[in-house]
């Protein structure tokens, strides 16, 4: 490959639907690994011709099982080729993806189906159906379930499996090559392509409506920012139901990128070294279990080598922030930068393939420590921002980073602060309205297209944006200051003892925060100073399960450890937002815990009510240590 860029700003003729454009990018490019997939421990490759031919079949064989133009059909599925091509041949169709997560909740999942009237049901196998089954059933519409696995779908009522779909597609294809160019043709840009649901942290789902053309003008203007070129490399691990996986999905294929699937996190690190990736998405989450886990493998060397990481980290961290500040640097410190990267950060590299160009991270905000961190060790990363209602409207480039910010909006999309500083988006890419939902449709969506995104933040005088919080987020002291928990948050996740944490307080005097340790971390700390029986037998080699997290996460001398870095990393704010007592729970927050959302996003109101009792020990000194 050449590795051109696109920078066209308009879709050319033909390409203004969203698998017109994409069918339109397979054929030019003509990859030989457009799509990728490990099976039974080999990479298989699927080529660009191959993948439209297949979308092709698709799309017919869902024509041949009565499928027509605005029918909702539903895709509950992990990452693989087949997500891709069924949810480019349902497009085809002009039928409306709605894409399901696979960690959904049962009555979620049966909510969905329901609002949206879906018809039709592709699933990958028996493992996801299981879980969905009782959502599924309780809605009773489904006519068609399609299993990407066909020995899966042995037994199972009005089962078909995709080979047997594809089949038909082609079968009447013979009969009428003309069908699908006709189909295609029929389909007009302000026709509506999927209806994807909120994550719901606030009540019950709402399905967003986008349009043909709200994909294709944010795949142009992305294409149009962002150095994508066609001998890039991508490893897609979010899950494509989100609005900011699926979208990059069509950049990539719209750019020739070659995407290799991985089905979930678990492979992430097998993957990484085996794929190479040049250019990858991901989650604030995945970098800081990335982080987390190269500290805990540096600070337990031993000497020099245990000096020499933490020299490393410290000279990055320098160099980073002068980086970013676009200071001056001085030779010295240059020196020190390349040492440290030649004998540190280049295992750094190594760990993520050795050719990566850049992240780029969405989702939730990034912290600026783990930014820093990997700037330092030649891993950009490009922090951007989107909502399943806007798709994705901004992000920071190569040539200018700032570390913090969620970047400059792409061409064609608008981006203003109103009087509160509610950030405010519109432009093509924005929804067409909440389905079924002109109440609160109208509530966020003004006469003037202005969409109101309940994030609060600040434009800096070289125009990024900065996100402070969520509106509805902050919260109100006893002594009527406001706090921004995301901001807290994002300063105490720098400390390698804080897996996950969440800050509390509505009401009361200061804030306070639950934790969720990184335990390894914690014991080997604890015993090294001597403290917590638990962590004393930790360091001697005894392996520790759920009870004996619940146990240390009541020890005093753990919780006073924890606390007393949480203060220190919270030392530099406003008296009033200083974090000075916390609480350690032996519990991860989780979706199936029913505190995070499928995209992993933090439900406060549950742990409000969850961990009620816990919150009001913190307060009356019972949960947490005596302040220092």
């Amino acid at each position: 490959m050449t590795g051109t860029s696109h920078t066209s700003d308009a879709a050319p003729n033909g390409t203004a639907t969203l698998p017109g454009m994409c069918l339109d990018a397979l054929r030019r490019h003509a990859k030989p690994d457009a799509l990728n997939q490990k099976r039974g421990g080999e990479w298989a490759h699927i080529a660009g011709a191959e993948v439209a031919a297949r979308v092709r079949a698709v799309a017919l064989g869902l024509a041949a099982i009565g499928v027509r133009a605005g029918d909702r059909v539903a895709l509950l599925s992990e990452n693989r080729p087949e997500w891709s091509i069924a949810d480019l041949a349902i497009v085809s169709l002009g039928a409306v993806n709605v894409p399901i997560y696979t960690t959904q909740a049962v009555e979620q999942v049966r909510y969905i189906l329901s609002d949206s009237q879906a018809r039709v049901l592709f699933v990958s196998g028996k493992k996801v159906y299981r879980h969905a089954r009782l959502g599924i059933e309780g809605y009773g519409g489904i006519e068609r379930t399609i299993f990407f696995d066909a020995e899966d779908a042995a037994g199972m009522p009005d089962a078909l499996t995709l080979d047997e779909l594809e089949r038909a597609g082609a079968e009447r294809d013979l009969e009428d090559p003309s069908e699908f160019a006709r189909t295609l043709g029929a389909i007009r840009p302000d026709d509506l392509a999927t209806i994807i649901y909120t994550s719901g942290t606030t009540g019950e789902p709402k399905g967003v409506m986008l349009t043909h053309a709200a994909f294709v003008s944010n795949v142009l203007a992305i294409t149009s920012a962002l150095p994508i070129r066609d001998d890039d490399v991508s490893l897609s691990v979010l899950p494509l139901s989100h609005i900011f996986e699926r979208t990059v999905f069509y950049v990539f294929c719209w750019n020739g990128v070659a995407v290799y699937y991985a089905p979930s996190v678990d492979q992430l690190a097998e993957y990484l070294r085996e794929v190479r990736p040049t250019i990858m998405t991901a989650v604030p989450r995945l970098f800081e279990k990335v982080y987390h886990r190269i500290m805990k493998r540096g600070m337990s060397a031993e000497g020099w080598r245990r000096k020499l990481f933490v020299w490393a980290l410290e000279t990055g961290r320098r160099y980073a922030e002068l980086v970013d500040r676009r200071e001056r640097m001085p030779p010295l410190l240059e020196l020190q930068q390349s040492i440290a990267s030649r004998f540190v950060f280049s295992k750094w590299r190594e760990g993520v393939g050795g050719r990566l160009r850049f992240f780029v991270s969405g989702g939730a905000p990034l912290s600026p420590a783990l930014s820093y961190a990997f700037l330092a060790a030649g891993i950009p990363i490009l922090q951007g921002y989107g909502m399943t209602e806007t798709c994705i409207t901004s992000a920071n480039r190569p040539e200018d980073n700032k570390v913090g910010s969620i970047g400059l909006p792409f061409p064609g999309v608008e981006m203003k602060l109103d009087e509160s500083g509610e950030i405010l988006v519109r432009g093509t890419c924005v929804m067409r309205g909440y389905y079924e939902h002109p109440r609160e449709t109208a509530e966020v969506l003004d006469a003037e297209g202005w969409f109101k995104t309940g994030d609060v933040g600040y434009r800096d005088e070289h125009g990024h944006f900065f996100i402070t919080d969520r509106k509805k987020e902050l919260f109100k002291l006893s002594n009527g200051k406001y706090i921004a928990p995301q901001q807290l948050e994002s300063l105490i996740k720098q400390s390698a003892f804080v897996n996950q944490v969440i800050v509390v307080g509505a009401g009361r005097k200061t804030p306070a925060a639950l934790i969720v340790p990184d335990w390894e971390t914690l014991r080997a700390a604890l015993a090294e100073s001597g403290g917590a029986k638990e962590a004393t037998a930790a360091a001697e080699g005894k392996k520790f399960g759920r009870s004996d997290h619940a146990a240390l996460s009541r020890d005093p001398a753990a919780v006073r450890l924890v606390q007393r870095e949480v203060a220190a990393l919270t030392a530099t704010l406003h008296d009033y937002e200083r974090v000075r007592r916390v609480a350690l729970l032996p519990e991860e927050f989780s979706i199936d815990g029913g505190e995070m959302t499928p995209t992993l996003k933090v439900k406060r109101r549950v742990i409000d009510e969850k961990f009620g009792a816990l919150i009001d020990e913190i307060y009356d000194g019972g949960a947490a240590a005596k302040d220092e």
